[in-house]
């Protein structure tokens, strides 16, 4: 009766819910329906304490079997399927993580759906298929606008012709089957629809939250760590829910024999066997549902204590997901992470306690995540991205005060300007950043402990080494949290990501300007038997039906397809027809060959597809970062037949080692900004090629050695080729004079005054030359580049800029500092602003003083300048 009683503030509710609470988050959600609960306390209108969509038109059943469907089991994802249900308007998915495409295909999948993408080339017919013969109809990975010919079918503009229901799609009138249902998806994250679309369909965002998340990882850590306990919680949750259908099914027995009751009740011996019959039963659900209920507890108990996985492991996902806000290359399917996450449940050391097993399950998806998300980083973010996971964990166990975090991004504002102590070596930028430092509540004496200090904090600033005093830099930082993670330099090579590729895997190489990995790619297919077996196209204007052809060919030969500059095919017409983007379409052409490999070479693109790169296995190629990393490059390709082939073998080793250090000079000097080269030169591994064939030649053909014809051809031509700026041609004829001279032909002679960098015996072979390379710093001496030592400083700060501006770009826009939020905070600097200013000028006394003459033009121009 009670729940008679409240049925009007609950439906209302629900209502309110399935028709308006379908974009928004969980959070804004349950934002809105506190509200509304409010207005109904307000208005007198009976609900129940705390209604919700899912008590109130939630079927447990169905929601059962939408959840073996695939559909997640948070209560964001039931919501949805909720509104789905009921929804008078066809549904349209916000999905960037795929999980309502996913669910839909299961769901619909006995019920013969069609799916299709707007750039199809027959998607209508497939969706006048669907209407004709009522089959439900999924499109897919649409944009932020549709087709206007899906207008009628949207707005459900049917009628009735000749007796028939019908429908007018385009210019065909078509018969409307009423069990036709249509779903459509998009990947994007944040699509902005204009107001036509969103009043012709109801949005549902699937967007992963946190919590969501959770739930989901903690479903699969105890499925994986306790199966018995996860089977025993699946088979209660069907039995549970059984058992409310069973006494749904009593109660709507009751109710129909007493609806259908003749004469008085009491008389009835059907009626009362049935309630006789219906009160056992229900007292023995009841009873079951008490011990079901008990289970339930102490089994929520043992998986409770899963949750520092699913926590560590959804704050991994989020970190990875927000990268593309960085570059649009760096996108990561959920299916991807949870491929990661499962490796490393199965992977990671055993241990005698549960607490153990978890800091082992911990650390070891951490270090997974984080080698597999590098090697598709560029350099100079992968200690953002490290950086971003450390912060991150260290927020979610409470060790970041958010007051001091944001003063690191941002700085912070000064309280009390005071003098600046030390003029001489402080800049008074940064004696600013001291006093706004002594702000916060942690760094309240700061700027009195500085002063009182000085000679100690005038010897970090002296320090040529600067982030190895204490405190450390954000590097030693992060390795003191997080431990050692590798060595994410170590370069790339095909054969790595080809081990864990399948032939529904794309590999994609994201490149940047200079290099190119189809060398590297030719050896290896070689290496592997498929240099036969190997197409390459580089793609372009009009390559499209060739490109498709031969993918096609590949896919059921078995073959490799290497596809190159796929930046220069916005189009991407040709590529649904891959398996990893359309699976239905893979197994329509009679399935793939398991040997197939697509492989793919692409600059960043804002055009490429959102699929390929979030299930394709990335790897950034770039050229190496330092003078070593560049000379072991070089020297890892000779071999000792070559550092023997010429026959003056001497002046050959010494000036080939000359040689590979001008070339890593010139590509290192662009991190110095202007103080390397007036404009930053794209140098590669060719015009160091070149060189060497050069030198070669030259010393083969030349009884003396022609210094002045290596310096021209490599200054002038080679190097100097690329160069547009006369300075900078200047300065690497002047560099390559120290480099290419008889004086680097004498042992051990230095390239620089400390004798780091050195000429080596030239008795050494390969291997010794690799050793000694090896032992060269990891960090540039910039007096090999002729600079001072201060020139780090420039190449630091810029480093450090670009870094704390990445992890701005990827913060929330709203969040909490210090109890307050970021409303409030903006309301109360505009507040100190607005105290600083003068009041405004009064205009009457402004014009009575300087009267608008025609002589005095100056007046008219103040007087404007007052009313602006």
């Amino acid at each position: 009766m009670l729940k008679i009683h409240n049925i009007t503030g609950d439906v209302l509710v629900a209502a309110g819910f399935v028709a308006y609470l379908g974009p928004f988050t969980g959070h804004y959600r349950v934002a809105l329906c506190k509200e509304w609960l409010r207005q109904l306390s307000e208005n007198n209108i009976p609900h129940t304490k705390e209604p919700n969509l899912i008590s109130t038109l939630g079927d447990p059943v169905e929601i059962r079997s939408w959840q073996i469907a695939g559909l997640p089991n948070d209560t964001l994802s039931v919501e949805n399927g909720v509104i789905t249900q009921f929804s008078q308007r066809w549904t349209h998915y916000i999905d960037p993580q795929g999980q309502a495409n996913k669910w839909i295909k299961n769901l619909e999948k006995v019920n013969d759906l069609e799916v299709a993408k707007m750039n199809d080339r027959d998607f209508l017919c497939s969706l006048e298929k669907a209407i004709t013969f009522g089959k439900p109809f999924l499109l897919e990975n649409v944009g932020e606008e549709l087709d206007p010919a899906l207008e009628p079918v949207l707005l459900k503009q049917t009628y009735r012709q000749q007796g028939n229901t019908v429908l007018k799609l385009g210019d065909t009138v078509i018969p409307y089957h009423e069990s036709f249902k249509m779903y459509i998806t998009t990947n994007l994250p944040n699509p902005h629809y204009s107001p036509e679309i969103s009043t012709k369909l109801t949005l549902i965002n699937f967007t992963l939250s946190p919590s969501g998340l959770e739930d989901q990882l903690l479903g699969e850590v105890v499925a994986a760590e306790r199966p018995d306990l996860e089977e025993a919680r699946s088979q209660l949750i069907v039995s549970n829910a059984k058992m409310h259908q069973e006494l749904k099914e009593i109660e709507d027995q009751i109710l129909y024999r007493l609806s259908t009751s003749e004469g008085n009740p009491v008389d009835d011996l059907e009626l009362i066997k049935v309630l006789e019959a219906s009160k056992l039963k229900a007292g023995e659900i009841q009873a079951k549902v008490m011990v079901a209920e008990q289970t339930e507890k102490d089994i929520n108990i043992t998986r409770l204590q899963y949750v520092p996985v699913a926590v560590r492991s959804q704050i991994l996902y989020f970190c990875v997901s927000d990268l593309s806000n960085v570059d649009p290359m760096y996108q990561y399917s959920l299916e991807w992470f949870l491929n990661i996450f499962l490796m490393g449940i199965s992977n990671s050391e055993r241990a005698d306690t549960l607490k153990d097993r978890i800091v082992n399950i911990n650390n070891y998806i951490t270090f997974s995540l984080y080698s597999n998300v590098c090697r598709s980083l560029f350099s100079k973010h992968k200690l953002m991205f490290a950086f971003l996971v450390c912060i991150r964990i260290l927020m979610n166990d409470g060790r970041i005060d958010m007051d001091e975090w944001q003063y690191l991004l941002s700085g912070g504002t000064i309280k009390e300007m005071r003098e600046n102590p030390a003029p001489a070596w402080l800049y008074e930028r940064a004696w600013g950043d001291i006093l706004a430092l002594s702000s916060l509540k942690n760094f309240s004496d700061f700027a009195n402990d500085f002063v009182a200090n000085l000679e100690a904090f005038r010897a970090i600033f002296d320090s040529s080494e600067p982030h190895r005093q204490v405190p450390p830099a954000l590097s030693a930082g992060v390795l003191q949290v997080m431990g050692s993670l590798g060595d994410p330099e170590e370069p790339i090579q095909p054969q790595f990501v080809f081990k864990e590729s399948t032939a529904t895997t794309p590999l994609v190489f994201v490149l940047s300007p200079g290099t190119d990995p189809a060398a590297d790619l030719y050896t290896f297919a070689e290496e592997m038997k498929f240099s036969q077996k190997l197409s390459a196209i580089s793609l372009g204007q009009g390559q499209g039906p060739r490109a498709e052809a031969m993918l096609r060919s590949a896919m059921e030969q078995g073959n490799w397809v290497f596809f190159q500059n796929c930046h220069l095919a916005p189009s991407w017409i040709w590529l649904p027809a891959h398996p990893e983007d359309n699976r239905q379409e893979a197994g329509a052409l009679g399935g793939v060959h398991q040997d197939f490999r697509l492989w793919l070479t692409s600059l960043p693109s804002n055009h490429f597809p959102v699929s390929i790169l979030q299930n394709g296995s990335k790897m950034t190629i770039e050229p190496p970062h330092g003078v070593k990393a560049n000379l072991l490059k070089s020297y890892s390709s000779f071999s000792d037949d070559f550092l023997n082939s010429c026959p003056k073998v001497a002046e050959f080793k010494s000036l080939l080692l000359s040689l590979c250090f001008f070339h890593g000079n010139m590509l290192e000097r662009r991190k110095f900004g202007p103080l390397g080269f007036n404009i930053p030169y794209e140098f590669t591994d060719g015009d160091l090629r070149i060189c060497i064939s050069q030198l070669q030649m030259f010393l083969n053909e030349y009884t003396d050695i022609p210094y002045k014809v290596l310096k021209y051809t490599a200054g002038e031509i080679n190097y100097g080729g690329r160069v547009t700026d006369d300075w900078d041609r200047r300065c690497i004829m002047s560099t390559l004079e120290d480099f290419y001279k008889p004086e680097v032909l004498i042992p051990e002679f230095a390239y620089s005054e400390s004798g780091i960098y050195k000429q080596l015996s030239t008795s050494s072979d390969l291997d010794g030359y690799l050793q000694y390379i090896k032992s060269l710093p990891l960090n540039d001496s910039p007096e090999l580049f002729g600079l001072h030592e201060n020139a780090n400083i420039t190449f630091a700060q810029k480093e450090t800029f670009a870094l704390l501006g990445a992890i701005t770009q990827l913060q929330p826009k709203t969040f909490m500092l210090g109890g307050r939020s970021r409303e409030e905070l903006v309301e109360e600097t505009s507040k100190d602003i607005l105290a600083k200013l003068p009041a405004p000028m009064n205009l009457e006394e402004v014009i009575h003083k300087y009267p608008q003459l025609y002589e005095e033009s100056m007046n008219t121009v103040l007087v404007q300048e007052v009313i602006r």
